[in-house]
């Protein structure tokens, strides 16, 4: 079983690398280098989220749909394909969408589309074939192992990243974003390779009903977050939350680059420096766990992201890469501990049988945050930076309106009250939750 984990593992990673460039390097050098509009680069960072809810349709596809007697396997397979594909010719389309605006669109919808539909079609197979590998016991476990191995390979893919365009010029960027896409794509057929069991008809037949049960659509999720008064509370406090935290996630990297003068190497790293204290985060959440309730708990987490949102709009305006690192490191614990303690209150306020619905609508709040905050924090700083001309005073704006945000979602916090829901008696270890969370 070990075997088997650390394979899925290896799945995860490859999708995961395929990323790191893209969220990392490529923004940076889209809006700073190349002056694109930081709303055109959200709107097509976001194309994965914007046709996320595509993955129960998937999902069900492969529920029923076989080849060769494998059921997950050909989607994964091609998922990879696409995702590679997507992050190799990701920097081409940065360059022709600098020179050509149309052209640039038309290149960038395909290849960013790409990648968006191969992390849509790679990640509710491998989530579904962890499930049937593991079964419904082993299933957290395994997931914990996917979601850690995955936070080590954004680290290391980030450090190499950013050693590999040094000095930075277009043709390593290109260069470097297709080693990347090579070596993910030789890690996920390592992967897959004898991961999956061949199933015969009577025996597939049989799990296809039990598989059904466990997908649930959009409007499912919606109907169920909406029947329930402290369940729709808590999903909007989610939903405003998420919107903060995920929505800083192409800005923090150009920010760098044009207040603080860092170079594209420097700017690489920040990805890694996230990763250790979101690590960091988990032993602290473990911890402190068994000390406070895990309400207070999502508190500190919420006041840490708020202090690291302070403290990177302060940087801006002092000028100061040291105050701009303390922010990042705020904001990374706060990052760990907020959605740990959150999945863990959600769980709590979980009835029996409905855990799969509950954990779904974290993925469809995550999405959709993604999507919104990607978007807001983008049209913000161009917004700013049109009336004002100054690109940093745009980016001050975006984080003390996250800052704001997370503020509101402190006051909210204190109107959830936990009793109204039944409490689970399934418990999950620290490290499983956040992996929850993650993969979602």
């Amino acid at each position: 079983m070990l075997r088997r984990r650390i394979q899925l593992g290896l799945v995860h990673v490859a999708i995961t690398m395929t990323l790191v460039p893209i969220n990392s390097t490529l923004n940076r050098v889209m809006i700073k280098e190349l002056a694109i509009s930081a709303t055109l680069v959200a709107l097509m960072a976001s194309l994965p989220y914007l046709i996320s809810p595509i993955q129960v349709y998937i999902g069900s596809h492969s529920d029923r749909i076989r080849f060769f007697g494998l059921r997950r396997t050909p989607y994964i397979f091609l998922g990879l394909i696409l995702c590679v594909a997507g992050v190799s010719f990701s920097p081409f389309v940065a360059f022709v969408l600098a020179e050509n605006f149309w052209l640039g669109i038309l290149v960038g919808v395909l290849a960013f589309g790409a990648w968006g539909m191969g992390y849509n079609l790679a990640a509710v197979s491998y989530l579904s074939l962890a499930s049937e590998i593991s079964g419904k016991d082993g299933r957290s476990r395994t997931i914990a192992v996917m979601w850690f191995m995955m936070i080590v390979s954004i680290i290391l893919t980030s450090i190499t990243l950013s050693r590999m365009v040094d000095p930075y010029t277009p043709e390593v960027l290109k260069t470097s974003f297709q080693w990347i896409g090579g070596a993910a794509f030789l890690l996920g057929i390592i992967g897959l390779l004898w991961l999956e069991n061949r199933e015969h008809q009577v025996e597939a037949d049989a799990d296809e009903d039990a598989q059904a049960e466990e997908r649930y659509s959009w409007l499912h999720m919606a109907r169920g977050v909406i029947d329930n008064p402290q369940a729709r509370r808590f999903f909007w406090y989610l939903i405003l939350l998420l919107v903060a935290i995920l929505g800083q996630d192409i800005l923090l990297e150009p920010f760098a680059g044009e207040a603080f003068e860092m170079s594209v190497t420097e700017t690489t790293r920040i990805t890694s420096i996230w990763g250790v204290f979101v690590l960091v985060a988990l032993l602290i959440t473990g911890w402190l766990e068994t000390r406070l309730d895990k309400r207070s708990l999502a508190a500190w987490g919420g006041w840490a992201v708020l202090a690291g949102f302070v403290m990177i709009a302060l940087s801006g305006i002092l000028l100061q890469a040291s105050v701009f690192y303390a922010g990042l490191v705020f904001l990374g614990i706060g990052t760990g501990v907020s959605t740990v303690s959150n999945l863990s209150l959600m769980l709590d306020m979980t009835v029996e049988g409905q855990v799969g619905l509950f954990i779904g609508a974290w993925g469809m709040a995550n999405a959709i945050s993604r999507l919104i905050g990607s978007i807001l924090g983008g049209a913000v700083r161009d917004v700013v930076r049109q009336i004002t001309g100054d690109s940093v005073l745009g980016y001050i704006m975006v984080f003390t309106i996250m800052a704001f945000m997370v503020f509101v979602t402190l006051i909210m916090l204190r109107q959830i009250d936990v009793n109204a829901f039944r409490k689970r008696a399934e418990d999950f270890p620290v490290v499983e939750r956040a992996a929850l969370a993650g993969d979602a």
